[in-house]
């Protein structure tokens, strides 16, 4: 129920249309429950009279059925199309909130949870949630019609045998909730199923290079039939529970019949029934067991629904780590970002608070507006942290990081984050066209201004041999296009975006020794004006920053320029000697 509670407020926007698709289930449930009356009716009336009287009787019979079952299809359309386009935009609704509920998890969220998990959350969970928006009211508002007035229209002719079927009804109907509790585990336990498989897919096709380049393909079927054979046998035990809830419910089915049958030539032998009645017992026995079997099929439907919600809800009451103040302001309200950063005492963990575990502690940096600052150390020693801190994919846990003098957690994550360009190790292209991929860093620029990124990235001469220029598809991930190439169009973007303050994660770190000529003259270009950090291995690219900052395993262990660092012998030195001697 309180699932069902959370599962209400969706309908609101749709209310005309539920009343109406529950209007045309009442007008739709009335005419079924009619027609045995109506035969009832005509079998003591008009067929009880002469020949010439049924004759001149039938065009009116014949004009009355024919308007009920026109109006009868027109419901049953609005039913069908109406009612099924509602639960499809309620569907839509639930995957749009899902999505913007994703989007609004910190880089933590995805550090803790799978990304094909995260996808059979947003697509296949959701599949049954739209029949059971549409049909779950419909059916459980007809079915109760049918069966309450199936119920009242019987008593009128024996009460004694009404109840017997009755009873029969409680039974199966206590059958049903005992059952279902055992479905709905047997549901929940298939999406968890079917995630798995979409998690080991995911995994395997994002990877399929490094399958191939070890000739993995033998493991990684292994790991996914046994993802496979996981979601076998929870459907097994799916499909044992339905075996018995069905089974189960068409005995109960055959009760209401033998009870008819039986108990009806009992009352016949007492005379408290006649035979014309027995018939049109039987006749309501098929309306009677039509919605029984309707319900029966709502309460699958209601647990795989469910189920699917249940999961929803887990993402939607998950509160993001990082949001905005209340008081939240956006950077460059009062003037033009200068790009003046502080790290003041920073010290940040993952998810922990043990001192001993955390990767940054009490941490200090200034960096001048239009400043490069290179920060240079071993691996896992803080540096793409410190980079994630500034436009708050992660926030401290200790001190604060502040931009112009406010605290980035003052500030609107959107006009930071538009602040800051990044250009990383690891490029990310969308699968689409070029033209799509630099204008991501703008999406509203005209084809000059990308013309124009494209050429300051040095660029524009390779996107024009290409054979559609800058319509050419790129592939999934630019599967089509070079390390180098890649990354030219990343800075492309963040030439467009033209922020600022400037982020570089060791940006030609993947590249050969002639790209990253290239490419760290179009680095250079890009980070004049604008300040700068710098995540760097090869010691050669940032030699001319401004400050070197050595991060180790304890915090900052040498700072200044690179003749001051190499004059030192520490640990900067040491660095360049390996690399240039």
């Amino acid at each position: 129920m309180k699932l069902i509670r959370r599962f209400i407020p969706y309908y609101k926007p749709y209310l005309g249309v539920f009343f109406m698709d529950l209007l045309c289930a009442t007008i739709l449930s009335a005419i079924d429950l009619a027609f045995p009356q109506l035969l009832r009716f005509l079998r003591e009336t008009l067929f009880a009279q002469s020949p010439e009287k049924i004759m001149a009787g039938l065009f009116k019979l014949g004009v009355l059925l024919l308007v009920m079952y026109t109006v009868r299809c027109l419901c049953r359309w609005y039913v069908t199309y109406e009612g099924h386009i509602m639960g499809a935009k309620m569907e839509a609704g639930m995957r749009a909130d899902l999505f913007e509920q994703f989007e609004r998890f910190s880089f933590s969220y995805y550090d803790r949870n799978n990304t094909g998990e995260m996808m059979a959350k947003l697509v296949s969970d959701l599949f049954d949630l739209s029949e059971l928006a549409h049909h779950g009211p419909e059916n459980l508002f007809i079915s109760l019609i049918k069966i309450i007035g199936s119920f009242v229209l019987l008593m009128r002719i024996n009460v004694p045998m009404t109840l017997l079927l009755a009873l029969v009804v409680v039974c199966m109907a206590a059958f049903s909730y005992f059952q279902n509790g055992r479905m709905r585990a047997t549901f929940a336990d298939n999406r968890r199923k079917i995630a798995g498989i979409n998690v080991s897919l995911q995994d395997t096709l994002g990877g399929i290079r490094v399958v191939k380049s070890f000739a993995g393909e033998e493991i990684e079927k292994d790991k996914f039939d046994r993802s496979n054979q996981a979601f076998l046998v929870s459907k097994r035990a799916n499909y044992r529970q339905m075996a018995l809830f069905h089974a189960g419910n068409s005995f109960f089915e055959g009760m209401l019949y033998v009870t008819v049958l039986t108990a009806g030539g009992y009352f016949i032998a007492k005379g408290t029934l006649t035979g014309e009645d027995l018939a049109v017992y039987a006749l309501y026995i098929s309306v009677f067991t039509g919605p029984i079997n309707v319900l029966i099929e709502f309460t699958e439907m209601l647990q795989k629904g469910l189920s699917g919600f249940e999961r929803f809800l887990e993402v939607m009451d998950t509160m993001p780590s990082i949001v905005d103040a209340p008081d939240a302001k956006n950077l460059g309200a009062d003037g033009p970002v200068r790009g003046v950063i502080d790290y003041e005492d920073v010290s940040f963990s993952y998810e922990n608070e043990n001192e001993a575990e955390k990767v940054l502690s009490h941490v200090n940096i200034h960096l001048n507006a239009g400043s490069n600052v290179a920060l240079v150390g071993p691996s896992g020693g803080g540096k793409t942290t410190l980079c994630s801190l500034l436009p708050r994919f992660y926030d401290v846990t200790g001190g604060s990081v502040k931009v112009d003098g406010h605290d980035v957690r003052t500030l609107t994550q959107k006009s930071l984050r538009n602040a800051i360009g990044i250009v990383q190790q690891d490029v990310y292209l969308f699968a689409g066209s070029v033209l799509d991929n630099i204008a991501y860093g703008k999406p509203d620029a005209t084809i000059e201004e990308i013309r124009e990124a494209a050429k300051k990235a040095a660029i524009h001469d390779f996107i024009m041999s290409l054979p559609d220029g800058y319509d050419t598809y790129v592939g999934e991930r630019g599967a089509r296009l070079s390390g180098g190439q890649k990354q030219r169009i990343a800075i492309a973007r963040v030439f467009l975006k033209n922020p600022p303050i400037l982020i570089l994660d060791e940006a030609t770190s993947a590249l050969d020794n002639e790209s990253e000529r290239y490419i760290q003259e179009s680095l250079d270009l890009l980070a004049k004006g604008r300040t700068t950090i710098t995540v760097a291995h090869r010691l050669s690219t940032i030699r001319n920053a401004d400050e070197i900052i050595v991060v180790g395993s304890d915090g900052i262990t040498e700072r200044g320029d690179h003749r001051t660092l190499l004059e030192k012998g520490g640990l900067y030195a040491e660095y360049w000697n390996m690399q240039y001697t």
